[in-house]
């Protein structure tokens, strides 16, 4: 499950009856439980929707689960081939980067 960038992850209870989620990728700990698919779909935005006001009211930015920043650590030998490929399709070593990227993930067919 996904909302506003937040995702889930489902556990069952077979015990209790109950389905317990909690959200992902983030250090604050944001859990919802309910009895149906259904319940527990509204349970999570519920919870998503009440971590962001929390926060608010505290003055605290809230966790993002991915910022959209990768720290990459490279040989000084491939940071120079990455800006070396870079600048010879006239790109900058960023954007070279993140279209080498794309193009693994969509080989890879990996989404979200």
């Amino acid at each position: 499950m996904r909302h506003k960038g937040y995702m889930a992850e489902i556990e069952v209870d077979e015990n209790a009856g109950l389905l317990h989620g909690r959200v992902l990728h983030i250090r604050d700990m944001v859990t919802f439980e309910a009895e149906t698919i259904g319940d527990l779909k509204i349970a999570f935005k519920d919870s998503v929707e009440d971590y962001l006001d929390f926060c608010r009211k505290r003055g605290e930015k809230p966790e993002k689960p991915f910022s959209g920043r990768i720290l990459l650590r490279l040989s000084p030998e491939d940071h120079a081939r990455v800006a070396q490929a870079a600048e010879g399709q006239g790109m900058s070593a960023n954007a070279w980067l993140v279209r080498q990227v794309k193009v693994g993930l969509s080989r890879a067919r990996v989404s979200i």
